[in-house]
Formats: C-alpha cells, structure tokens, sequence
C-alpha cells in the first residue's frame, strides 16, 4: 500500500504538477494553474512552441522542456531524475487534460515507482464539456477517446463497445470522421443518436444532433474542420445482447442458427438474426449454414 498527502514535504523530493490547459479559450485558464505554472521548476510540454501562447498571454517565463509521443522513453528518466532532486514539474499538453488521448501516464506511473507526490490540477476537459450540452444521459458514461484507425480492429472494437449501455464518448480527427460514423452505423444501427462536438469553447462552437445515418450524411456533404468530439448514446438493449452472445459463445456458425431455430424461428430468419450479430451480410451465414 502507498499512501500520499499531496502537500506535505515528501523527503525533500519534487512534485510533479498535472495541470490542464484551455481547449480553445484561453480565458478558461485558472488562477491556479496560472500560478502553478509560475512557480514550478520546469514545465513539461506536449510541444513547448504551443505552449509558449499560453505562456506568454500570462507572462510565464518558466523553463520549459518537451515530452511527447517520441521522446517519452528518455525524458520520463530525466524528469524523474529531476523530481528527486528536489525539483518541481507542471506537465502539460497542447490541450485539456494530460494523460487523457496524450503523453503523461507513464510519467505519473513513474513518478508512483520513485515516491514522488502527483498532484492534479482540476480544469478543461473535451469530453465532459460536451456531453454535459450534448443531450444525451450524462451518466453513467464510457469514455473510450480515439478508436483504432484500422477498419478492422476498429470494427471489433465497436461490437465490444455496443454491449455498454452507457453513453459513449469518442475522439475523432476530421479526416477519419466520416469513416468512424460509418462503422458506427454497421455496429450500432443507423437509428442511434449521436452528436457531433467541435470548437468547443471557440467562437464557432458547434453541436450537430440527429441519428448516426443523418450525421454521417451531414459529414459526407459537408467540409468537415476541427478535432471533433463524438457522443453516442448507450445500447439500450445491451444486456439483452450480452445474454445472447454468451449463449452462442463458443459455437460454430452452423450451431449459432440451430439455436434460434429451436427457439421457434423459421431458418432464413435465424440466419439473419446470425448475421446481423456477427455485423456481415445475410448471404455469408446462408452460404455457410447450407455448406455451399
């Protein structure tokens, strides 16, 4: 067991600051996180080019170094190095949370290792902004951030994600949105609602609304801009499609039709209630069933 009292001095140790930064505006910056930023050793910036706007719109002048993606391996040594040495760290990134979809949980789990007191700051945060005005339930929720750019792994990773009934919550680059809403409607059916969050915050926030099929109409006609997120109500008859899937789990295909054929089915039905949960075309289960 390890216990930290965040402000009380740990053997003349560093503290290691995690504070947020505005998503868009910077008047969302906090006294504290202004001050925190004043008075730490170091700051540890995502891309300090970035950060030197924010810096400089509140004449900060402190050091500041980058940890990043790329460069994570060696700097989370030399960082720790620094903290226990006495040296206190604020860790940034571009925006919003830190750790969240960006570099720094490797850094807190390193700083745990060595003892080293992690302190958060609260503040911005993309997700929570916009499903608290997105409409749907804003709890219980599931944060997921970026899904897998690969069709396929993100095909599989959206089949796992509608057996939560909790409203979801995704990240999304504006080039890979009109693809991810697609996938979204195989999975999740095209009636689902969803909304589409970008700038938020910004002069040009915006909250488009209506089901997956009619975003992603919008998103094929549209010049889609902006890093966008993507809020997707819950499955509603999740528990119902869990049960089903652990009843056929571990079954060939061929058996999967049996079983709702037993249950009093017609065959072309039972194929396509296979069909439909295995997200492929009717004609693929057909083919196999009836071996041809």
């Amino acid at each position: 067991m390890q216990e930290q009292h965040s402000f009380i001095s740990n053997n003349d140790k560093g503290i290691l600051y995690l504070v947020p930064t505005p998503i868009g505006n910077l008047e969302d910056m906090t006294y504290r996180a202004i001050r925190t930023l004043k008075e730490v050793d170091l700051i540890a910036a995502e891309n300090p080019g970035h950060t030197q706007q924010l810096l400089n719109r509140f004449e900060i002048d402190t050091k500041k170094i980058s940890f990043r993606e790329d460069n994570k391996e060696y700097r989370i040594d030399e960082l720790i190095e620094d903290l226990n040495n006495g040296m206190n760290v604020a860790q940034v990134s571009d925006a919003g949370m830190p750790s969240i979809s960006d570099p720094g949980q490797e850094l807190v789990s390193a700083c745990v290792k060595n003892n080293i007191n992690v302190v958060p700051l609260p503040g911005a945060n993309a997700g929570i902004t916009a499903l608290i005005a997105s409409g749907l339930l804003p709890q219980p929720f599931y944060f997921y951030g970026f899904l897998n750019r690969k069709k396929s792994e993100q095909l599989d990773e959206l089949k796992k994600l509608n057996l939560h009934s909790e409203t979801l919550i995704f990240y999304e680059a504006p080039h890979r949105l009109a693809k991810t809403l697609k996938n979204m409607k195989s999975v999740f059916g095209e009636n689902r609602l969803a909304v589409l969050c970008r700038e938020l915050t910004k002069k040009f926030e915006e909250f488009d609304r209506g089901t997956l099929a009619e975003l992603l109409e919008w998103a094929n006609s549209n010049q889609v801009r902006g890093e966008f997120v993507v809020i997707v109500q819950g499955n509603s008859h999740a528990d119902e499609e869990s049960d089903k899937n652990d009843e056929l789990s571990g079954l060939s295909i061929k058996d999967q039709v049996e079983v709702f054929i037993k249950k009093g089915m017609k065959t072309n039905a039972a194929i396509k209630e296979v069909a439909k949960l295995h997200n492929v075309k009717k004609q693929e289960i057909y083919n196999i069933y009836h071996e041809i």
